[in-house]
């Protein structure tokens, strides 16, 4: 049981319903084991930010109820319950109001199982909302320790949208790489015919089991990533990408993996980025590069010929800061009902 905050002084303003909203992410582009500032193993992985679909929350508070008596709509969200909970405990000892339990309603646009961080965005989005019940706005590091509490493992999407290196079991960060990706157009695909992907049954060596030729490995991605970011090298970073996907493929094995990096090789593209933790997959161009609208047709033509279903085209250079940065409580962020399916494959046409 969540123990309740103290309470607030008699006569004290009700409880309003609050919102919040979480964005999404298009899978990682570097996974694997690394080095903290102490030397210390731990896994750490960089998305790959997209703007557009995410995970919005209305919270509504029941004053009176114990803050462990909370639902969930839809039922299953149980993830995002328990972060619920955990962030009325978080935000009522802050306010000094009540804990109270309520209602949390959920929507979105997400697909499950593709590894977007479908339920890290569920998760944000209700501790986004608890805060703003509250009256509250929570650091960044404060929504990542609530975020693994309630997930074991979370995504960085409570971050500012800089590339950062993070310890998605910890909810700390490891590095920030630099100001931003270098500008990439995205063709994004679904692998395994876009089925989702059991995560938890997916294999998982500890860090601390990481042999030296791999953690080598992953450290020199990490400074060639590093190189990248820095110096604005969309080639590098794809050859990044690459490198982390192919090792990815030790454990996810998608029988179309070799015909999607020789899809990217003649089409001229830069490299290749999957999900370490689902099907979804992106083919990388540089913006600058001559032909990029024939490069791009090229690879929407071969993806098309063998199979592998294509989702939307983005690039890296157009998120939205009001995605990142606006406040949690918008009226855009109000979900138009609460038993919205979630999709389990494509995502929407920009």
């Amino acid at each position: 049981m969540i123990p309740a905050a103290r309470t607030s002084a008699p006569g004290a303003e009700p409880l309003p319903l609050g919102t919040g909203h979480a964005p999404c992410h298009h899978g990682e582009i570097l996974q694997g084991t690394f080095l903290d500032d102490a030397g210390r193993r731990c896994a750490g992985l960089v998305t790959l930010p997209m703007a557009g679909p995410g995970s919005s929350a209305e919270f509504h508070p029941r004053p009176g109820t114990p803050p462990d008596v909370l639902t969930v709509v839809p039922a299953d969200r149980t993830k995002a319950a328990k972060a619920a909970a955990l962030a009325v405990a978080q935000c009522a000892e802050e306010a000094g109001r009540p804990a109270c339990g309520g209602e949390l309603r959920l929507v979105g646009d997400l697909p499950v199982g593709l590894g977007m961080g479908s339920s890290t965005s569920d998760v944000i989005a209700a501790v986004r909302a608890v805060a703003d019940t509250y009256g509250r706005r929570l650091a960044p590091a404060t929504v990542a320790r609530l975020a693994v509490r309630a997930e074991l493992a979370s995504d960085p999407l409570m971050l500012d949208g800089r590339p950062v290196l993070f310890a998605q079991r910890e909810g700390r960060v490891l590095e920030v790489l630099g100001p931003a990706l270098p500008p990439l157009v995205v063709v994004s695909c679904t692998l395994g015919g876009g089925a989702p992907v059991d995560t938890l049954s997916l294999p998982a060596r500890p860090p601390a089991e990481t042999d030296d030729a791999d953690l080598r490995a992953f450290e020199r991605l990490r400074t060639l990533l590093r190189r990248a970011v820095a110096t604005g090298d969309a080639q590098l970073l794809g050859e990044v990408a690459t490198a982390s996907a192919h090792r990815g493929q030790r454990i996810l094995g998608h029988p179309e993996f070799e015909t999607l990096t020789a899809i990217s090789r003649r089409a001229g593209a830069v490299g290749v980025q999957i999900a370490h933790s689902g099907a979804v997959a992106g083919v990388l161009f540089d913006p600058a590069a001559p032909g990029l609208h024939r490069r791009v047709r090229a690879c929407l033509r071969a993806l098309d010929a063998h199979g592998i279903p294509t989702t939307r085209i983005f690039t890296t250079f157009t998120t939205t800061k009001e995605l990142l940065h606006g406040p949690a409580h918008r009226g855009g962020d109000r979900p138009a009902g609460p038993d919205t399916p979630r999709r389990t494959a494509r995502l929407p046409a920009l």
